[in-house]
C-alpha cells in the first residue's frame, strides 16, 4: 500500500482516496500511479502511526517540500493531516504543501483555514475556471453549485493563515481570455495565479 511517494523532489502523502468531487479530468480515472510509486489506490487508510513511520523509509534530505496529494482529497482527513504536518515541522522543519480542489469548509461543515497556520506552507487549490456554472460541470461536486463560491472563501481564508496560496488551472483546458479572468479572480483574492502543464 502507497502512502509516501517520491514526484520530482518531493514527498507526497497520500492520506486517502476520498474525494467530494468526480472531476471529468480526473488523473486516477486512467491511471493507477503518479511519480515514483505503486498503486495509489488504497486496500484501507492508513492509520496516523503507519504515516508516519513510513517516513523512515525515505532519506528526507533529498526533498524540497512534503506534499499532502494522492489519489483523494487529503483534507478529507484534516485531522490526520494536521497531525502528520505537525510531525514533518517538529522532526525534518520542512517546507509543507496541500494540494486541494478547495473544499474542505464544506467537507468539515466550519471554517478551517485557520487550523493550518504554523502547519501549512503553500495551499495550492485547483480553480480549473473562471466560470461558475462551468466549475460545477467539470468538478460534478457532491455539494452542487455551492462548491465554486466555497472554494474561492477557502482561499481567501488561508491568506489570512498560510504564506502561500496558489489556484490553478491547466494550460490546455482554457482559452487566454478566461486565462486573464482567472488571474482577475487571483488579484482580487490575493493570491497567485498559476497555469500547470497538463499531466494527462
Amino acid at each position: 500500500m502507497t502512502i509516501l511517494y517520491k514526484v520530482h523532489q518531493n514527498l507526497y502523502v497520500n492520506l486517502t482516496n476520498k474525494c467530494p468531487c468526480a472531476c471529468t479530468f480526473c488523473l486516477r480515472q486512467t491511471r493507477d500511479t503518479m511519480g515514483e510509486s505503486d498503486s495509489l489506490w488504497l486496500k484501507r487508510e492508513p492509520t496516523l502511526e503507519e504515516i508516519i513511520a513510513d517516513f523512515d523509509h525515505f532519506n528526507m534530505k533529498e526533498f524540497k517540500e512534503v506534499v499532502f496529494c494522492g489519489f483523494g482529497e487529503p483534507t478529507e482527513r484534516l485531522d490526520v493531516l494536521l497531525k502528520v504536518a505537525q510531525y514533518v515541522k517538529d522532526t525534518y522543519r520542512m517546507p509543507v504543501r496541500i494540494n486541494t480542489n478547495g473544499l474542505s469548509d464544506l467537507i468539515h461543515k466550519k471554517k478551517t483555514a485557520p487550523l493550518l497556520q504554523g502547519l501549512v506552507d503553500t495551499v495550492s487549490i485547483s480553480l480549473n475556471t473562471p466560470d461558475p456554472k462551468r466549475y460545477q460541470e467539470l468538478v460534478r461536486s457532491r455539494f452542487g453549485e455551492v462548491s465554486y463560491q466555497a472554494m474561492l472563501d477557502f482561499a481567501r481564508d488561508c491568506t489570512k493563515y498560510v504564506p502561500h496560496v496558489v489556484l490553478t488551472t491547466v494550460d490546455t483546458t482554457l482559452t487566454k481570455e478566461e486565462e486573464a479572468q482567472c488571474a482577475k479572480i487571483c488579484e482580487d483574492l490575493g493570491v497567485t495565479y498559476r497555469i500547470r502543464e497538463w499531466e494527462g
